[in-house]
């Protein structure tokens, strides 16, 4: 009887812990809790004119994520290689994206925009800035 009695405080701790927590899933029904991702970029990044630079693009799953994700990168004024990165649930969350300034670049902040659409579920995206400096 004490075993018994021991083991419902356990399962009562489990759940008043939050161990178990849930919430109502996007495709219906209820999933653990986790089921999203967010995307990491570094918050600035310097390029002198004419330069090449490459950065990483992380996709931060939650523990059950388990979905594609379409990354599409876009920026005016520099050239990005990859705009558009699939990046698959088996696949490892780092992205190499390299950032191109032209030589005739104007000096100055530019904005790049980082949209994750998954296969289904909702969207994230980020900013970053890139600061380009004279030569």
């Amino acid at each position: 009887m004490k075993t018994l009695i021991a083991i419902f405080m356990l399962a009562g701790l489990v759940v008043v812990s939050g161990c178990w927590s849930t919430q109502e899933s996007t495709q219906g029904g209820i999933a653990p809790v986790n089921e999203e991702f967010s995307i990491t970029v570094p918050s600035t990044t310097t390029i002198k004119q004419g330069e090449q630079a490459a950065i990483t693009v992380t996709l931060n799953r939650g523990a059950f994520f388990k979905r594609d994700v379409q990354l599409d990168l876009k920026a005016d004024g520099i050239a990005i290689l990859p705009t558009e990165i699939l990046v698959k649930a088996s696949d490892k969350p780092d992205v190499k994206v390299q950032l191109t300034v032209a030589k005739i670049a104007a000096i100055g902040d530019y904005r790049v925009s980082v949209t994750g659409t998954p296969s289904s579920g909702k969207a994230a995206s980020t900013v970053f800035i890139v600061k380009v400096i004279a030569q």
